[in-house]
């Protein structure tokens, strides 16, 4: 079958759009004995219908994995095809054209390794059969970044087979480029028009004057693998020298030239993490990122931390790319672990930068939206299975994939449409003064790059409720984020006032209204139960109706309090409320009346709130009175899931910048008694329990009933860390 994207490279790049291309996070990679499989890990492996998601976000080509060590790890006498036959079949029938990959940091299977000098050969073997098997499949990447892999695996030791010297990264890397050039020439002999597209990540090294020298070598090894695929390393190439040092002999070099195979589309994956800064000056730093070269100490950490004038970026380094091989290319991992503002900044940034380059006259061919599904233990950059997510283009925290705004901005790319959400107005972290964590060092040396603008944003988020708790960690965190925002006190404007609500929002415009005010005296509700209804459920239904007419979403907050207690398992958003007390029915009317005037709302139900930036919160007071030997009483029967305030803060707006409506449960996961909670917290602070006393609710004098459990889960997304984790994070914020 022709595939639309196949007519494409037969077309001028002038008379086509820049395309949107998609990937799944793949990598199968070997650490010891173990196998870490993303496919198993993001669930891929099971769900057919994945496909038909990725379909509607309307991409042209999709990176994706028929892997080695998954089809074939007994030999291919035992393959299994039957995930790939129905996979690529699919995809053939969505006309999604396949950019298939063979080997994604991976080693192959057991009897091979990147240093086995059979590898190539044996990946060949495999290739073949993958193109005999596929005849019509167009596009391959039989080793995604090679040179990453033989770093990784030969000169760093994270995967197998954990080599940590110069020779065995030499030689992971001759293997891969070799197995490359073997396994196109085979899958040429079944589909002669086949095409190489050959990803490579690109980072770049800034350093001090000191260590200058060290930059340059890694500034130019990191053309290696595609170097050596075009056939450029002879003997006046300044890495010649440099694989002849690490061990390789000239015999070995002199070989390899046969084995050139020039990519028809060179893959540029850029991350942030990628550019790098080495310093001699090594008390400025952690010692976790010391290190050396035998020559000299230095430390090595991200650009971004140091760097006074900000990163070389992406826009320099496709151009430079350009520059060198006058080729074409693709941008083919776009990909941030962030938060959703922060991951929508950096794809528009990266396909800015492509469609300028395109636009001058480089022959841009795409920009990939990589991690569709997210991916699992990056931060420890795959060598441990520790449960790790980065979501992406959808979350798979839900029952289903869900789709975040990336999703919304793939299409609008897709269709020829500007992105325009408001937050895209303010420049990512990256540019930004707070991205500094170390002292700012001039990488201008190595580093002529342009001052960045920093436009705000004239539609800000409006924050109702800036004295309380929850609107002060709004405002905070908005902040950090870099979302404008107003905080807006009762005298700047009175939900329970339509005057005054359409006043401001007309003044304001904000694009959306987080409502965290309210009445929150749950046992003084009891006695003045007229105010407690009109604060917490007849202001936010006014509001709500006003936010519906001006087109503006809103999120507010509800309770675990709307639940009577009786069930003994996690509350989900489709149970049954039945509230105990007047705050409880204040926040179901709320519910009610919110989504009835504007079902768009957003509206989060949430519980037993402790932060580091107040002074009053449960945990906060019962670590102050246990450390100072003061009793402190705790209710041993009343069992709740605590909410870490900037978890919910930063969970909610994600939310809200995704376009999520209805009712959604947000809590830390656990399930705790009061008492057990400050038990929880002493133990990890280090704190005494000696003067702790669990009682009975009965006996604590509460005026309003209180259901005995009213722990939250979910059955639309468990989005929340677990509440050892966000105490341990607590008490880090706090010290």
């Amino acid at each position: 079958m022709a595939s639309a994207f196949n007519s494409t490279l037969n077309t001028p790049k002038s008379k086509l759009p820049l395309e949107v291309w998609a990937g799944v996070e793949c990598t199968v990679n070997r650490v010891g004995e173990d196998y870490l499989d993303q496919l198993e890990r993001n669930g891929h492996a099971t769900r057919l219908d994945d496909l038909d998601l990725f379909a509607q976000l309307g991409i042209h080509a999709i990176r994706y994995p028929v892997i080695w060590e998954r089809i074939a790890p007994n030999g291919l006498e035992n393959a299994d095809w039957s995930w790939a036959d129905e996979r690529l079949g699919r995809l053939r029938e969505l006309g999604i054209c396949p950019i298939v990959g063979l080997v994604h940091h991976g080693s192959g299977p057991r009897d091979t390794s990147l240093v086995d000098p059979e590898f190539p050969e044996k990946l060949a073997v495999f290739a073949r059969a993958v193109a005999e098997r596929y005849p019509w499949v167009t596009h391959y990447t039989p080793v995604n970044e090679p040179l990453t892999t033989a770093r990784f695996s030969g000169m760093y030791g994270h995967w197998y087979p954990h080599g940590r010297d110069d020779l065995t990264f030499a030689r992971a890397l001759l293997g891969e480029c070799k197995a490359i050039a073997l396994s196109m020439q085979v899958i040429r002999e079944i589909n002669p028009n086949a095409q190489l597209v050959q990803t490579e990540d690109l980072g770049k090294t800034h350093s001090t004057p000191k260590l200058a020298y060290q930059a340059e070598l890694e500034n130019e090894r990191r053309w290696l693998s595609l170097d050596l695929l075009c056939g450029r390393i002879n003997p006046t190439h300044p890495m010649w020298g440099y694989l002849h040092d690490c061990g390789v002999s000239e015999s070995e070099l002199e070989e390899f030239l046969q084995y050139t195979c020039p990519p028809d589309i060179i893959g540029i994956n850029h991350y942030l993490t990628s550019e790098r800064f080495l310093d001699e000056n090594l008390e400025n730093y952690p010692v976790w990122t010391h290190g050396g070269n035998g020559r000299d100490k230095y430390a090595d950490v991200e650009a971004v931390r140091v760097c006074a004038e900000g990163l070389a970026g992406p826009r320099t380094l496709l151009k430079e790319t350009w520059e060198r091989y006058k080729l074409p290319f693709a941008v083919t991992e776009v990909h941030l672990s962030c938060t959703r503002e922060e991951q929508l900044r950096w794809l528009n940034e990266v396909w800015n930068a492509a469609q300028e380059l395109r636009d001058q006259g480089a022959d841009v061919r795409a920009v990939t939206v990589w991690a569709l599904l997210g991916s699992y233990d990056w931060n420890s950059l795959v060598t441990r299975s520790a449960g790790y997510y980065e979501s992406g283009v959808f979350d798979l925290r839900s029952p289903q994939p869900r789709q975040t705004a990336i999703a919304k901005m793939v299409r609008d790319l897709a269709t020829g449409h500007k992105p325009n959400h408001p937050l895209l107005d303010t420049p990512g972290w990256w540019h930004r003064e707070e991205r500094l964590l170390y002292p700012a060092v001039s990488c201008r040396v190595s580093l002529p790059s342009p001052p960045v603008s920093s436009p705000v944003s004239n539609r800000p988020l409006a924050i109702v409720g800036a004295t309380g708790t929850l609107g002060k960690a709004f405002a905070r965190l908005c902040q950090l984020r870099g979302i404008s925002y107003c905080l807006l006190r009762r005298q700047d404007m009175d939900i329970a006032n339509p005057a005054s609500v359409n006043k401001v929002l007309t003044e304001l415009q904000p694009w959306a209204v987080v409502n965290a005010a309210g009445y929150v005296r749950v046992d003084d509700a009891e006695r003045e139960p007229d105010v407690c209804l009109k604060v917490n459920a007849e202001g936010p239904a006014i509001l709500a109706a006003a936010c519906a007419q001006h087109n503006v979403a809103l999120l507010t907050f509800s309770s675990d309090l709307v639940f009577d207690g009786a069930e003994s398992n996690p509350y989900v958003e489709t149970d049954t409320v039945a509230p105990l007390n007047i705050y409880g029915c204040s926040k179901v009317l709320a519910e009610k009346l919110v989504l009835q005037a504007h079902p768009a709302s957003l509206v989060i139900r949430t519980s037993a709130f402790f932060g580091p930036w107040d002074e009053y919160n449960f945990v906060t007071i019962a670590l102050r009175q246990l450390a100072a030997g003061n009793t402190f009483v705790a209710a041993e029967d009343a069992i709740v899931s605590p909410t870490y305030v900037p978890d919910l803060v930063h969970t909610s707006l994600d939310l809200l910048i995704d376009g999520e409506n209805g009712l959604w449960h947000l809590a830390n996961k656990s399930a705790v008694a009061w008492s057990d909670l400050a038990r929880l917290a002493a133990k990890k602070a280090g704190v005494s329990v000696s003067s702790l006393i669990a009682r009975p609710t009965q006996e604590l004098g509460w005026i309003a009933p209180r259901p005995a459990y009213s722990v939250l889960g979910s059955n639309r997304g468990e989005l929340m860390p677990h509440l050892d984790n966000a105490i341990s994070r607590y008490l880090e914020e706090r010290n």
